[in-house]
């Protein structure tokens, strides 16, 4: 019997030392081991739950752990000269090259975009991630650390639903910052009611009353916007935007469910001012005499993106040197032609017999042929004769069907609600 209890001390004694042998060994080669294989983004060691909540992570990588240098890409920097700024060799960097390719193509790294470099902190201060923002959502992470790794993120977006109520005194564009609000929301509107409200003839104490979503990224707010209710008071006319998805598609319709999108737009244009009208005499600042002026002309900076009022067929691209300078000339249908003059060049690719789409671009503002400044000459023909481009008529898409009439009331009559009672 004692000899039996002997032979289990002696037992319990080995299996004690085994363990213990264990985990020295487990102690002395892990870092070992780790330091050889692949290392995670989030290299955290958390003790209790009350660490999880204080840990702070930018491109998925805990910056509590590395001091990171934040930069903007310089003209005519590429990867190799900002990796070897921070100490990487060119045997480095082509490896790291090689190992992009199937992820990402390091020549669209662009001046002007962000970038991040993570060092160690230590005396030595070696990089460890290099991070590439290829606009405020996506970005590139350089793994540099053992064989290298290069991935693809997404920083998490947010939709903030606000509103905003105004008056214009001058312009929209002007109005929506003096709301403190966003003037690409101008641009926005104006693509919104583009068929039905000419935004080139608004008049003081016009009003605008907007529920809109906008995206962020870390607070910061992007030129994104879905507007989810809209209304404008114009030359005593006041027009709603209810968006409602009908046939998996969402447009924007009035309060009695007809389509505010339209066969053609208001003006080929965003924004800036008219220069002249259409009109039978104006004088010439070029001829220095009076004649017919058959179209509208807009001013704006050169470069400025020109649309299609409408879908059709370019039956014209030319040069026309004592006239129009560049043109591009669309028959929409059997009825309508337009032309946009005076271009300082055209849609990349565009030619004779394209058929192109409503609000798709086909040339830039300039001041080509006979013109003493950068500005658009459009013009409108009806059955082959001139027509004022401000009243041309523009049938809407089909409206809400008696299927979804009863849903789309119930979803506008609140909306409508919510707009008055900003």
């Amino acid at each position: 019997m004692s000899m039996f209890f002997g032979f289990n001390k002696k037992k319990q004694w080995f299996i004690i030392l085994s363990v213990c042998i264990a985990l020295v060994l487990v102690f002395c080669f892990f870092p070992i081991l780790r330091e050889r294989g692949e290392e995670p983004l989030d290299e955290v060691a958390v003790t209790d739950s009350a660490e999880v909540e204080e840990i702070v992570y930018k491109y998925g990588i805990p910056v509590d752990n590395y001091d990171v240098h934040y930069g903007i890409v310089k003209p005519r920097q590429n990867l190799s000269h900002l990796l070897s700024e921070h100490g990487l060799s060119m045997r480095q960097i082509h490896d790291l090259n090689e190992k992009s390719k199937p992820v990402f193509d390091v020549r669209r790294i662009r001046s002007g975009q962000a970038y991040a470099v993570f060092f160690t902190k230590d005396s030595v201060a070696s990089p460890r991630f290099f991070v590439y923002e290829e606009d405020p959502k996506a970005y590139v992470v350089f793994d540099l650390r053992g064989d290298y790794r290069v991935t693809r993120g997404q920083n998490s977006v947010e939709w903030r639903q606000q509103e905003v109520k105004g008056q214009v005194e001058s312009s929209l564009w002007v109005a929506m910052q003096n709301c403190n609000t966003s003037p690409q929301l101008a641009v926005v509107l104006s693509h919104i009611f583009g068929w039905t409200i000419d935004f080139f003839g608004l008049q003081k104490q016009d009003e605008f009353r907007i529920i809109y979503e906008q995206e962020y990224v870390e607070d910061k707010p992007l030129q994104n916007f879905h507007v989810l209710a809209a209304s404008f008071r114009a030359s005593d006319s006041l027009y709603y935007a209810i968006p409602f998805v009908q046939d998996g598609e969402e447009l924007y319709y009035n309060e009695r469910g007809n389509s505010l999108e339209g066969a053609f737009l208001k003006a080929p244009l965003d924004f800036y001012r008219i220069s002249s009208r259409f009109s039978n005499s104006r004088y010439h600042p070029v001829l220095k005499r009076y004649r017919a002026h058959h179209g509208v002309d807009y001013a704006a900076p050169t470069g400025t993106p020109v649309y299609a009022i409408g879908s059709g067929k370019v039956i014209a691209k030319a040069y026309q040197a004592n006239g129009g300078g560049n043109y591009v000339k669309i028959k929409h249908n059997s009825i309508y032609t337009s032309t946009y003059m005076h271009l300082s060049r055209f849609a990349k690719g565009l030619k004779v017999g394209d058929m192109v789409q409503q609000k798709e671009v086909i040339g830039y503002v300039g001041s080509t042929g006979l013109s003493t400044g950068p500005h658009l000459d459009f013009r409108v023909y009806e059955n082959g004769k001139p027509i004022n481009p401000l009243t041309i008529k523009s049938q809407p898409k089909k409206p809400i069907s008696p299927a979804n009439r009863a849903a789309f009331t119930q979803v506008c009559d609140s909306l409508m609600q919510r707009l008055r009672s900003l």
